[in-house]
């Protein structure tokens, strides 16, 4: 990969999970993710812009990084990941570029998701 668009920029993300069947679920129905599948153990992802994976893992650690969502309609997008089986860690509050919430992901991992002010 020699494009310079490319150079020095989060080109991939990949999250160690308890299932991968339960995370494709998860982020297709919260998120609309789609995927491509690379054995049991393995599906790489795409959210329309960014590409990840999902790796399956015996043990999964939490922490590191937060990944950060944007969603022009935050409330509704609070809802679509509580259908989906995520848990609110962090409900809605605003901080200074918008509003945000936190989830926790059915392999336990935490992401947030934010908005401008409305």
């Amino acid at each position: 990969m020699s494009n310079a668009e490319h150079d020095r920029r989060i080109d991939y993300i990949e999250f160690s999970v308890k299932s991968v069947p339960e995370a494709k679920r998860f982020y297709g129905s919260a998120f609309g993710w789609s995927f491509e599948d690379y054995g049991p153990d393995y599906a790489s992802f795409s959210d329309g812009r960014l590409s990840g994976g999902f790796q399956t893992a015996a043990k999964v650690q939490s922490g590191g990084p937060l990944v950060i969502v944007y969603s022009a309609d935050l409330e509704g997008m609070e809802q679509k990941v509580k259908q989906a089986g995520g848990k609110i860690v962090k409900p809605i509050f605003s901080f200074p570029g918008g509003r945000r919430f936190h989830f926790t992901d059915p392999s336990g991992h935490e992401l947030a998701v934010w908005s401008e002010r409305s």
